[in-house]
């Protein structure tokens, strides 16, 4: 085709008109109607899960909603295409402090603001065209669900899991709330970003620690299918130690001050003990000489956040407790400090302090004349302070051990081996992770289904009288008091015990959320289930999930805790599997200008502003396209503008196919079927291997070579154009299914193309007849060589020096090296 005939071409194609509104307007209720997603529980075809994190209520889709679900949709509509029975559900985790407190900003009732987000998320999800399979929407703030939360929380009970006890918490001044340790993020809330402090207070716990260990061994399976990242920081939460715990006599008591430690040959080294100030052991310990000094150091120290306290930069500050402890292996007579920068809920509360081998120690004795001994030989020429690596040990012997010259690990064998014979202590495994803390003082959330009688203690819900609902106490005053509005609902909190039936008072704290997101993926099974809180049959025929896409910010948080629930249900037989998600997806963050995006910066992106400038297609082609799914995106380098414009080619192409829809492709453009097939084929490896943005580049190539093929041949009337348009529409379909449907019916088909079927490969076709070798000189490209792909190395060479432009190259030059990578490429070195 001459230059002018393909711009007039190019100039007519440009006058068809592709109204991406008025696509969407079209499709959408008919997608409706179809409802082309509602997963078949009796499906006789493979299932397949594909779950994404369900979203908070707390105001319409952002960007950061837009991506994740358009990665997870290429993963469920990939594998409909594949022929297996999809299950692509969506809910609302719509208990909780976001929504509790847009509310109260807001002066409106938590169910009004909440109820009233999840529509307008839901008609927008519905726009942005997901997959899923609405029949099985869930609210985890509605009775029918919250019932079973309840009903799970009694059954842990039962199992000894769930308990009540006093202790020192995390409190969140702004919020008024205690708060897990998973939920303080470098000292401060993660909700607000209050700096959060310390309370006593009588809560809730399920007791994860008793999973520690299969927690921790659960990974091992995960780690070939889980983003390493995720993987590592569940191995550091959970934080696995072996040392021993170490008996040492105090003056004046009976029982010992026994202290964890990882690293029990350094014994000889200890040179004072402390004692967490929080810690109720220090208020034991301490004399009444220095009771005065250690409460007012210990109303210092509960002004001090966790990560403060453990912080190397900050002085150290302590108060000698007035006893004495006995060193075991040297029976030297050691201070006893409280200090803030050991924790109460870490191992027992006190450490033995070695300053030798710990910078902190070190530090603390330094500021209190307290003396040094090493028990590790530092390397030679050490100049530091606390040596912490390894090496032979000194200055570590007594009548009836000696550890010198020992290495580290045999060392500690041969301590607590000692320690063992001598009643002075034991081998233990200790563990960083400690107890989830589920009670709120909030009033959104999930009622805790327990009475407290005077005669009966605390006295569980019976079954028949759950859910437990939240009274509405509309026009209450909701906001933080530091206890929770439910109890001043008197009416709903005075009861008659369900034991004794005397007077009694329901529990007035509620459930963190995060125990109603634990469990919801196992509800999504069965959603209507009154009878339990869902199948075991429907869960063990879906379950484990088959994909599980969303933030890598819930790494802890969710992810530890619904592998918890899981391992608990599986051992109470309502499962048959310990781990929920068999593979996850991270998904990366969408930033602007290099910034996270602001109101105060003015970089602000609005999903709506994009979906109405260049449609749903478009924006989610953009954010599919960009990059791997983990990487974060900058919207100032991407091009939605760009996007659209490719749509609008990929379209243009179904109108031109003149051929009748069930023409057989034999016969037609054979380089163009050899690309449609291997296109076909490596989209489907690397949807596998999770290459998105490579599957939309191929695909480009794809519609180029096809526009290519129309301009320079028989034009749309060859059946290699339709076979390419087609594979177009269906690959399409996985990341813009409006644009997909358009084409799939100008091309003769019935809706939907969601589910046409992936396209035949003819393996025949892949095979390739030539290939391009590359050849360089100097490292500049001087040619280029059609050769079969089983070219031997030396034919290639040969080839390669006898090209004419490769000759010319050469001329005056002598070939030093020739390095062949057959059949692609020849690098020549000259001089």
């Amino acid at each position: 085709m001459s230059d002018h005939a393909n711009q007039a071409h190019q100039a007519a194609d440009a006058d068809v008109h592709y109204d991406v509104h008025a696509t969407e307007a079209k499709w959408l209720p008919v997608w409706t109607e179809l409802d082309p997603f509602r997963a078949d529980d009796a499906s006789p075809k493979p299932k397949r899960y594909a779950l994404t994190m369900f979203p908070y209520p707390s105001g319409d889709l952002h960007m950061g909603h837009a991506e994740v679900t358009a990665i997870h949709d290429v993963i469920a509509r990939y594998w409909r295409q594949r022929g297996f029975e999809v299950m692509n559900p969506i809910g609302w985790d719509s208990f909780g402090l976001p929504a509790e407190n847009a509310a109260i900003v807001r002066d409106e009732h938590p169910a009004t603001f909440t109820y009233a987000n999840i529509e307008t998320q839901a008609e927008s999800f519905k726009r942005y065209a997901v997959s899923f399979d609405w029949s099985r929407r869930l609210h985890t703030s509605d009775p029918e669900y919250y019932r079973w939360t309840q009903w799970l929380f009694l059954r842990f009970r039962e199992q000894g899991l769930a308990y009540r006890k006093n202790s020192p918490v995390n409190w969140c001044p702004q919020d008024q709330t205690v708060l897990a340790n998973e939920q303080v993020v470098d000292g401060h809330c993660e909700r607000c970003g209050a700096e959060v402090t310390k309370r006593e207070l009588t809560q809730w716990y399920f007791k994860i620690t008793d999973y520690a260990q299969e927690l921790l061994d659960g990974l091992d399976e995960l780690e070939s299918t889980w983003p390493a990242r995720v993987v590592t920081a569940q191995r550091n939460w959970i934080g696995r130690s072996e040392g021993a715990h170490v008996d040492f006599p105090v003056e004046g008591r009976d029982e010992p001050l026994t202290v964890y430690t990882t690293r029990p040959d350094t014994l000889f080294g200890t040179t004072f003990m402390v004692v967490a100030a929080d810690a109720p052991l220090a208020a034991e310990l301490v004399s009444d000489e220095q009771r005065p000094a250690y409460e007012a150091y210990l109303a210092q120290t509960r002004k001090a956040s966790d990560i403060d306290r453990l912080s190397t930069e900050r002085p150290k500050t302590g108060v000698d407790l007035g006893v004495r402890a006995t060193n075991p292996v040297t029976g030297e007579k050691l201070p006893v400090y409280a200090a803030d920068y050991v924790l109460a809920d870490y191992g027992t509360g006190a450490i033995m302090a070695v300053p030798g081998q710990d910078q902190r120690d070190w530090d603390f004795a330094a500021a209190f004349g307290l003396p040094v001994r090493r028990t590790v030989q530092p390397p030679e020429g050490w100049e530091g302070e606390a040596f912490t690596g390894d090496g032979p040990a000194i200055n570590s012997a007594n009548d009836e051990i000696s550890l010198d010259g020992l290495p580290v690990e045999q060392a500690k064998r041969e301590t607590i081996a000692w320690l063992e014979s001598k009643g002075f202590g034991r081998g233990t495994v200790n563990y960083r992770l400690r107890d989830w803390l589920l009670s709120r003082q909030r009033y959104w959330g999930v009622p805790i289904p327990v009475v407290h009688c005077e005669a009966c203690g605390e006295v569980p819900v019976p079954d028949d009288q759950l859910p437990v609902e939240l009274p509405e106490l509309r026009g209450a005053d909701l906001k933080p008091k530091g206890v929770s509005p439910l109890a001043a609902a008197t009416d709903w909190v005075n009861v008659d015990c369900p034991s004794c039936g005397g007077p009694a008072t329901r529990d007035t704290d509620t459930m963190d959320t995060f125990v109603d997101s634990s469990w919801y993926m196992f509800r999504y099974c069965s959603p209507g289930l009154e009878t339990a809180p869902f199948d075991s049959a429907q869960v063990n025929a879906w379950m484990p999930c088959d994909v599980y896409v969303g933030g890598v910010e819930h790494a802890v948080l969710h992810l530890l805790y619904g592998r918890f629930f899981t391992k608990v249900l599986a051992d109470m037989g309502l499962v048959d599997f310990r781990e929920p998600w068999s593979s996850q997806v991270n998904q990366g963050v969408v930033i602007n200008q290099g910034k996270k995006m602001s109101k105060s910066l003015g970089n602000g992106v609005n999903l709506g502003d994009q979906l109405r400038e260049f449609g749903v297609d478009a924006v989610r082609l953009t954010l599919v396209f960009a990059g791997p799914p983990e990487d974060d995106i900058d919207w100032a380098d991407v091009s939605p503008a760009g996007s659209l414009r490719f749509l609008q080619r990929a379209w243009r192409l179904s109108g031109d196919v003149t051929s009748p829809a069930g023409t057989a492709a034999d016969g037609g453009d054979v380089a163009l079927r050899r690309t449609t097939h291997r296109t076909v084929a490596d989209a489907a490896e690397l949807v596998e291997s999770r290459r998105f943005n490579v599957v939309v580049a191929r695909v480009m190539e794809l519609v180029n070579a096809t526009r290519k093929a129309i301009d320079s041949g028989p034009g749309g009337a060859d059946p290699a154009v339709r076979e390419a348009a087609e594979a177009v529409a269906v690959l399409l379909s996985l990341v813009a299914p409006y644009t997909a449907e358009e084409m799939w019916e100008r091309l003769g088909h019935e809706p939907t193309v969601a589910l046409a079927g992936w396209p035949e490969v003819d393996e025949s076709l892949l095979v390739e007849d030539s290939v391009t070798a590359v050849v360089q000189v100097q490292g500049k490209v001087r040619g280029r060589l059609e050769v079969a792909p089983d070219i031997s190395a030396a034919d290639l060479e040969a080839l390669a020096l006898a090209d004419p432009a490769v000759v010319r190259a050469l001329e005056g030059k002598t070939v030093r090296k020739v390095i062949v990578r057959e059949p692609k490429l020849v690098n020549i070195v000259a001089s």
